[in-house]
C-alpha cells in the first residue's frame, strides 16, 4: 500500500525550479527529423541492450548475452562483469551515482558504488526482478519482477524499503506479463514495456492503469523505453527497428529514427535521454548512437 503524506507547500527553491521546467517546456518542441550528435563504440558487448548514463561521462551498457560494462565517453572498458541479465533494462544509475542492477536467478538486486564495490542491496524473496528504474524525481526504485505464474512491479524507497505493490487493475486483472524495461514520467506515472503482451502498460502513481499502447495498427514489440522533460515516451519496436514516440497520455505522435529521416539500417533496442535533451540510442551491434530529436 502507498503510504500516505501530508501535502506541503513549495518552497521558495521548488517553485523556481518548477518555473525553470516550464520555461525550458515553452522552449523545447519536436524537430521535424533527427539529428545525429555522436556515436560511441562499446568494447566488450556484442549488442546495446540497455543504457544507464553516469556520473562524469561515464556509461554502462549490457548486451543480450550476460554482459555488462562500464566505459567512459573515449572507449576504454572500466569495468566487465558478467551477470543473470538479458534483453532486459536491468540496471540503473541512482541519484547517489551508484549502480544498481537486477540478478533474477539468485533474486536479490545488487549495488555497484562509484568505488566499484558490489554489494547486495534489496532481497526480492520469492519473485524474481526484470527490470529496474531509478526515479529522477525522488529516487525511489521500481523494478518490474515476475514468477512463474504472474507479474508485478514494487516501489521501494532509496534505503531499499519497499512501499508498493502494482499489479492488477481494478477489475482485479493482473496489468503484467513480462515487464522487461521500466521508467517513470515526468506525472510520476510508471511506463513498462511488456514482451508477453506486446504493450506498453502505464499506470499512475497510486498504481492505477492509465492505458497500454500497441503499436500502430500492426505487430509491435516493445523494448527500451524512457520518457523526457517533456512527457514524451519514447520506446524502441523490435518489429518496425524505429522508436515511437507518444505524448504522456498515450497518444502517438510520431516515428523516429526512420528511413525518411535518412537512418539506414537502424536496429534499436535501447533509448535514454540525458540532461542535454539528447537522444541515446542503443543498436543491436555494439554502438551507442546519439542524436537531437528536440529544438
Amino acid at each position: 500500500m502507498e503510504t500516505a503524506s501530508t501535502q506541503l507547500k513549495p518552497t521558495g527553491k521548488q517553485r523556481k525550479q518548477d518555473r525553470e521546467k516550464s520555461d525550458v517546456k515553452q522552449t523545447l518542441s519536436l524537430s521535424s527529423s533527427v539529428t545525429k550528435v555522436s556515436e560511441y563504440k562499446v568494447p566488450g558487448v556484442g549488442a546495446v541492450y540497455h543504457i544507464s548514463l553516469g556520473k562524469s561521462g561515464r556509461l554502462w551498457v549490457s548486451d543480450n548475452d550476460l554482459y555488462l560494462v562500464q566505459t567512459d565517453l573515449q572507449g576504454n572498458q572500466l569495468l566487465i562483469l558478467l551477470t543473470n541479465g538479458g534483453y532486459e533494462g536491468y540496471h540503473t544509475v541512482t541519484q547517489d551515482g551508484d549502480l544498481i542492477y537486477t540478478d533474477k536467478n539468485n533474486k536479490v538486486i545488487n549495488k555497484i558504488t562509484q568505488d566499484n564495490t558490489i554489494t547486495k542491496f534489496i532481497k526480492t524473496e520469492d519473485w524474481g526482478p526484470l527490470s529496474i528504474h531509478s526515479s529522477h524525481i525522488n529516487g525511489e526504485i521500481l523494478v518490474g519482477m515476475m514468477t512463474d505464474e504472474e507479474a508485478k512491479v514494487t516501489r521501494y524507497n532509496k534505503t531499499g524499503t519497499e512501499i508498493q505493490n502494482i499489479q492488477r487493475d481494478n477489475k482485479g486483472q493482473g496489468l503484467y506479463s513480462e515487464p522487461i524495461y521500466i521508467t517513470e514520467n515526468i506525472n510520476g506515472d510508471v511506463c513498462v514495456s511488456d514482451s508477453e503482451k506486446q504493450a506498453v502498460v502505464v499506470v499512475n502513481k497510486s498504481g492505477q492503469h492509465r492505458f497500454s499502447y500497441t503499436g500502430q495498427g500492426s505487430e509491435f514489440n516493445p523494448y527500451g523505453i524512457c520518457t523526457d522533460v517533456l512527457g514524451h515516451i519514447l520506446v524502441c519496436d523490435e518489429i518496425s527497428n524505429t522508436v515511437h514516440l507518444l505524448d504522456q497520455d498515450g497518444q502517438f505522435l510520431s516515428l523516429l529514427l526512420t528511413e525518411q529521416e535518412g537512418v539506414i539500417n537502424m536496429y534499436p533496442r535501447s533509448v535514454c535521454v540525458d540532461d542535454e535533451k539528447n537522444m541515446w540510442v542503443g543498436d543491436i551491434d555494439n554502438i551507442v548512437k546519439v542524436y537531437k530529436y528536440l529544438k
